[in-house]
């Protein structure tokens, strides 16, 4: 196949780029990648983004069960991805037996939410920014992302659906 047959989404390429990019040039890309003139980091204290580890989660037809043992759920202010045939969620571990599950498809163009910057999501199409409970703390995103009620027994977290 030809280079001319080749196609990308620009979604896909911007994304790629952004995460691929380090430093003053991941900046550079990052901003070009959000249509917007304003910095992805410019609500954050640091500005770090990392990839959420991710989990698989068990559906069991009314709720998606993850064990906590062994990632970084085991520690309060932990964060995973959890992926499962019943959707993508994001968790948290906000104190020692409580947990916070979000939906994890940004609201803005329905990209999935991977990495995070301290306690903030951030989605790494265009830089929408969420808290531990989904709020929108920085744009594009016009909603908040979906809540789900989280318990904890055992070693098992339990996201009712």
């Amino acid at each position: 196949m030809s280079d001319a047959d080749t196609h990308i989404s620009r979604r896909k390429f911007c994304a790629g780029a952004c995460s691929v990019a380090s430093g003053a040039m991941w900046l550079t890309l990052f901003t070009a990648c959000s249509g917007t003139s304003s910095s992805p980091s410019s609500s954050s204290s640091s500005g770090a983004t990392t990839t959420l580890d991710t989990l698989t989660g068990q559906f069991t037809g009314t709720a998606v069960q993850v064990t906590v043992g062994g990632s970084a759920l085991a520690n309060v202010n932990g964060a995973v991805l959890v992926q499962s045939t019943a959707g993508v969620f994001l968790l948290a571990r906000t104190s020692q037996n409580a947990f916070s599950a979000v939906d994890a498809v940004c609201t803005h163009e329905g990209c999935t939410v991977t990495g995070e910057d301290g306690a903030i999501y951030v989605c790494p199409c265009h830089g929408s920014r969420y808290d531990r409970s989904g709020h929108v703390v920085g744009g594009p995103a016009p909603a908040s992302l979906r809540q789900y009620a989280a318990t904890f027994a055992g070693d098992v977290v339990t996201i009712a659906l």
